[in-house]
């Protein structure tokens, strides 16, 4: 099944490495035009002059004009896919954890989505088409110690996905989430093997997954192909949740 995204312009936040960077990459090979959004300049450009078809845009999601860099960019050209996938962590116990780790965690993986978001999903709607994808993770869906702020951020993100796909559905827009599971990249490479291997264990496939992985799954919601798919979260996990 080949999907074309020709004429699709496509904002992806956290672009410059691992998830994003790979979701960037698979929407440019389907055709979109891809806005690569981080806070690093120097990597959002060196990317975009890679995928080739795509721009660069230097953006911290949790900046109070956040909604006036999004504005400036619609004034541009029209959004007609997001994908919210900037996120950090922060994570340490309950008992010990800092109203500083839990704020900042919140911030960043669900009040960004809020600001950025409801301004796209204006022009969407007068345009009476459009994609939201949000990045969530399977810890909200199944809980992780040491993790309450992340997974609280990631579990709201999914009730954000829900109820504003009911919302626009009527006007042709799709919102969906995807939960990726342990997926390979630079911070699990750097695990002791041991750590990985018990990782693996609890995995049905018995291995991590890639950043493709997450990315050929957000490349089908984006498309045509996925029109009748609407408030729903993909669980990209190899059966470490089911």
């Amino acid at each position: 099944m080949k999907i074309d995204l020709s004429g699709k312009t496509a904002l992806v936040t956290g672009a410059s490495r691992g998830i994003g960077e790979a979701i960037a990459r698979r929407l440019g090979e389907a055709g979109a035009h891809v806005i690569c959004a981080a806070r690093s300049a120097e990597s959002v450009n060196k990317l975009a002059g890679e995928i080739g078809n795509a721009s660069g845009l230097a953006l911290d999601i949790t900046a109070p004009d956040v909604r006036d860099r999004i504005g400036a960019v619609l004034k541009e050209r029209g959004i007609d896919i997001l994908v919210n996938n900037a996120g950090v962590t922060d994570d340490d116990l309950f008992i010990r954890m800092k109203p500083e780790a839990w704020t900042k965690v919140l911030h960043t993986n669900l009040d960004s989505a809020f600001h950025i978001t409801q301004e796209i999903v204006k022009k969407m709607l007068r345009a009476r088409w459009g994609r939201v994808i949000n990045i969530s993770s399977v810890v909200g869906l199944m809980g992780n110690p040491g993790q309450v702020n992340y997974a609280s951020s990631k579990a709201a993100l999914i009730g954000f996905t829900k109820s504003l796909a009911l919302e626009i559905g009527s006007r042709n827009i799709t919102v969906n989430a995807i939960a990726p599971g342990y997926i390979s990249t630079a911070m699990t490479d750097a695990l002791p093997d041991e750590t990985r291997e018990k990782l693996t264990e609890r995995i049905a496939l018995k291995r991590l997954g890639t950043t493709d992985d997450i990315a050929h799954s957000v490349v089908f919601l984006a498309s045509e192909q996925a029109s009748y798919i609407t408030g729903t979260v993909l669980n990209v996990s190899g059966g470490l949740y089911t």
